[in-house]
């Protein structure tokens, strides 16, 4: 008898979903969000990780194509020791926990334990794999029927489950889970049971990630092409007329970036509009900050500008992160934003300013050119000789645009607002990154992220690691600074903004 069980559930079984992080459904993120301890499989996408409890614990019990790291009976027990410990737990576990996700196997052991649980249903890669693939499972010109069968059946059974003789032509579309290492075996049975060998059949590895990978072909010849193609575990197989829709439906991985393996170097913060601009037109971005924002080792200079603010003509920001960190410790201060009036604001770059303007302020100089040549072009004849310019900006920059602001008889000071800095542990993550596969591209956006890269690389050289790698540069500065490293430069965007970088990308790989 099944013991009664509390309303409130210590354990969330989760369907994780296929793989493409915005397909976890509202409820498996908010579940996710509660969890102290999250159990997931290796198929399930990490990036999913962010969403859980600051601080938690997370578990990876591996398994993927037959090969365990953990057994189930051993997970099963995890769940009943964290659950029992106190701890809300999220089971998160690739596509849909209850289709051939040994969900239920699960579900039973917290049950006999009197364990309350929660099943979240997922988005399995039984449909959505070939939704990416451009192949619709049903479609009423092609297939009125759909049957999701296991492609790797427990091996200590005697005898196969799956009657072959009447799935092999009274359903329309066959999909199997996991039958890579058995698909000769799969094309033979339905060949013998009568499903003609000219049928439409597809495998589609990695479903819904950016580096989904498909190859399609018919019974008689599919087994080859997948030999060849080298595609391995894991992936979907689709049998039926339905594939031969993918010529015409494909959508998902001809884009113009699909396939390309683009590593971006912005800060976390500033990564995320880059990273999905980019994973629109098809890439997969590894986003890998090479630098880190800091507070600068002293606040006394900036601090004592802001208190004279008045006393300045001028106020000029270089970057986003010189307007965030003054106007944080401008508010500090308990200044308000209407000292600043009658001062003029100057900015570099679009982004600069949109900070600006978002604070309700007026810019009243933002060159053309995004670079300090450009700003000071924008000045002569503005800054009149004895005026005073305030420079909030990181402790490491360019010094062209105070010494040349000087020169037109100005007062400026150039006080540290952040400072930037290499992330402890970025030798050891792109080390893992390059180990994985190889890049197609990486993107420098400013020349700190040109030189930190460079010192991770060592005690080898980053023109030699990244050989067979192409290199973008945001603007002529970062690019020179990336070519006095020994790389090579083949994508620079003629405006210095992110969308332009994008774009330029875009047109790169077009030719």
């Amino acid at each position: 008898m099944t013991p009664n069980r509390p309303l409130t559930p210590r354990v969330y079984l989760i369907g994780a979903g296929p793989g493409d992080p915005e397909l976890l459904t509202l409820k498996g993120m908010r579940c996710l969000q509660e969890a102290e301890c999250v159990v997931y499989d290796s198929l399930v996408n990490t990036d999913l990780l962010q969403h859980a409890l600051p601080g938690g614990e997370w578990i990876c019990v591996g398994k993927r194509g037959g090969s365990h790291t953990i057994s189930q009976e051993d997970i099963n027990a995890l769940l009943i020791e964290k659950s029992r410990a106190g701890k809300v737990v999220a089971r998160l576990k690739g596509g849909d926990p209850f289709i051939f996700g040994r969900g239920g196997e699960e579900a039973e052991a917290l049950a006999n334990e009197g364990i309350p649980f929660e099943i979240v249903p997922g988005v399995t890669s039984g449909y959505a794999a070939p939704a990416y693939a451009g192949i619709p499972v049903t479609h009423r010109d092609f297939s009125p029927s759909v049957a999701f069968i296991t492609g790797h059946e427990d091996p200590s059974k005697e005898e196969s489950l799956i009657a072959w003789d009447k799935i092999a032509t009274g359903i329309g579309t066959l999909v199997f889970f996991m039958g890579v290492a058995n698909l000769p075996e799969i094309v033979r049975n339905l060949i013998q049971h009568g499903r003609s060998p000219e049928t439409p059949i597809a495998l589609v590895q990695w479903g819904t990630f950016q580096h989904q990978e498909v190859v399609s072909g018919t019974l008689a010849t599919i087994v080859e092409q997948v030999k060849a193609s080298g595609l391995s575990a894991p992936a979907i197989t689709v049998v039926g007329d339905v594939v031969s829709l993918r010529d015409r439906l494909r959508w998902f991985d001809n884009r113009p970036l699909s396939g390309k393996r683009i590593l971006i170097t912005r800060p976390s913060h500033q990564a995320e509009e880059f990273r999905r601009k980019l994973t629109a037109q098809g890439a997969e971005v590894i986003a890998f900050p090479t630098i880190e924002i800091r507070d600068p080792s002293s606040w006394e200079r900036l601090d004592y500008a802001i208190r004279n603010i008045e006393g300045y003509q001028w106020l000029v920001f270089t970057s986003v992160n010189g307007v965030e960190k003054f106007f944080s410790r401008y508010l500090r201060l308990a200044r308000d934003v209407r000292d600043l009036k009658g001062i003029r604001i100057a900015a570099i770059g679009s982004a600069t300013e949109k900070s600006l303007v978002g604070r309700g302020l007026n810019v009243e100089i933002l060159p053309d050119e995004f670079k300090a040549e450009g700003l000071l072009e924008s000045l002569k004849g503005k800054v009149l000789k004895g005026s005073r310019i305030l420079i909030p900006r990181a402790k490491v920059a360019r010094d062209i645009l105070p010494i040349e602001l000087q020169k037109q008889g100005a007062q400026v000071d150039v006080v540290e607002a952040y400072e930037t800095t290499a992330p402890h542990d970025g030798r050891e993550r792109l080390a893992l990154i390059l180990e994985e596969r190889p890049l197609d591209m990486i993107v420098f956006t400013s020349s700190s992220t040109v030189t930190n890269m460079v010192e991770m690389a060592k005690p080898g050289t980053l023109r030699e690691t990244l050989k067979h790698t192409a290199i973008a540069a945001i603007g002529p500065i970062t690019k020179e600074t990336a070519e006095g490293c020994g790389l090579e430069v083949q994508v620079q965007p003629s405006q210095y903004t992110i969308q332009a970088l994008v774009d330029a990308i875009v047109s790169f790989y077009g030719k």
